[in-house]
């Protein structure tokens, strides 16, 4: 049975469940409630690595780790 996690109420929501949300607030499905419950933190992990390794890539490339927070726009100081 497959299980969501919505975002937006921070519970497990399984495939049964007549309540479920059917909108953008879930995510999934995963196999198991568990993998379901920590949806957000391994995606929240696995953007942190994305971000590190496109920082390594950056300084490899221009030599500036930080070239991809940096605004030209002078109204956004």
């Amino acid at each position: 049975m497959p299980f969501w996690f919505n975002v937006r109420t921070r519970k497990v929501e399984a495939h049964d469940d007549p309540a479920r949300a059917r909108s953008a607030d879930l995510m999934g499905p995963y196999a198991t409630e568990e993998e379901a419950a920590t949806a957000v933190e391994r995606a929240a992990q696995r953007t942190a690595q994305w971000e590190d390794e496109e920082r390594q890539e950056d300084e490899w490339a221009t030599g500036d780790a930080e070239r991809r927070r940096w605004d030209a726009n002078p109204l956004n100081d």
